[in-house]
């Protein structure tokens, strides 16, 4: 059985992701923003699948700060995770910047995943096989460095598609750099039938099933552990080609440098 950590799991596929690993007996840690629902979400899947082995941790993605206490945390309980599942998105906001003036889909949707995932990195490296799944979309779109670091302002869906090609760029590099861990970039469908989707879209094409099925599938499936540094459509069920910058090693190198220096 794995301890496997899901951000972004009070709500949607990773709520409902959450709900599945943990009837099938796994160790269970959610994150949620607000305190309240996060213990609501708990009790409920506790409740519903007779596991007691379900936690969570609060943290406000959008601040770097509060990351690094979530971080503390985590390591101070666990001694390793054997999954992460970067699940935690946002596409319309009502406050468009997060306190570092950053475009909240670039901070929740990339620079969160980045810093946690590196602050996670010892704990990740003690499982025997650590696995991370980071939630890319359909929807991506050329990065552009002045809409990164808050120099330009461009429309949310233009952010969340630049921020959902830089999470995939970002796990193409990190899948080459930590050989060790399947990392693994993830479009859970096109959508979806989640709180995101209708206040974005008001109508979905599939149920919130389909994305949970398949981040269950990424995370328990032995078949996957060969799929390090792949991107997995699930709008055609298959591993797919993501779009072409995130194979340009130049585009990479120069995101991982900017996105280097946000973070310091």
């Amino acid at each position: 059985m794995r301890t496997i950590l899901i951000t972004g799991s009070t709500d949607g596929i990773g709520k409902l992701a959450a709900t599945k690993l943990a009837k099938n007996g796994h160790q269970i840690i959610l994150h949620g923003r607000n305190s309240e629902k996060l213990e609501n979400t708990i009790s409920e899947i506790k409740e519903i699948t007779n596991n007691d082995r379900v936690s969570g941790f609060v943290s406000d993605l959008s601040d770097f700060d509060s990351i690094k206490k979530m971080i503390a945390n985590i390591s101070n309980e666990f001694s390793s995770i054997d999954v992460l599942i970067n699940n935690a998105g946002v596409l319309k906001s009502s406050i468009e910047q997060n306190q570092d003036g950053l475009d909240m889909r670039f901070a929740v949707n990339y620079l969160a995943p980045y810093l946690l995932t590196h602050g996670l990195l010892t704990i990740l490296k003690n499982s025997d096989s650590p696995r991370i799944i980071n939630l890319s979309s359909a929807a991506q779109a050329t990065v552009s460095m002045d809409a990164l670091v808050g120099k330009e302002h461009i429309s949310s869906n233009e952010a969340y598609a630049q921020s959902k090609l830089a999470l995939t760029m970002w796990s193409f590099s990190f899948a080459q750099n930590h050989p060790e861990i399947t990392t693994i970039a993830v479009n859970p469908g096109s959508l979806l039938n989640t709180k995101m989707v209708k206040e974005a879209y008001g109508r979905h094409w599939s149920s919130a099933d389909k994305g949970a099925d398949i981040l269950v599938e990424l995370v328990v499936s032995e078949k996957h552990a060969a799929n390090n540094g792949k991107y997995f459509d699930n709008d055609h069920g298959d591993f797919s080609d993501a779009h072409t910058d995130a194979y340009d090693q130049d585009k990479i190198d120069q995101l991982i440098s900017v996105t280097n220096n946000i973070l310091k």
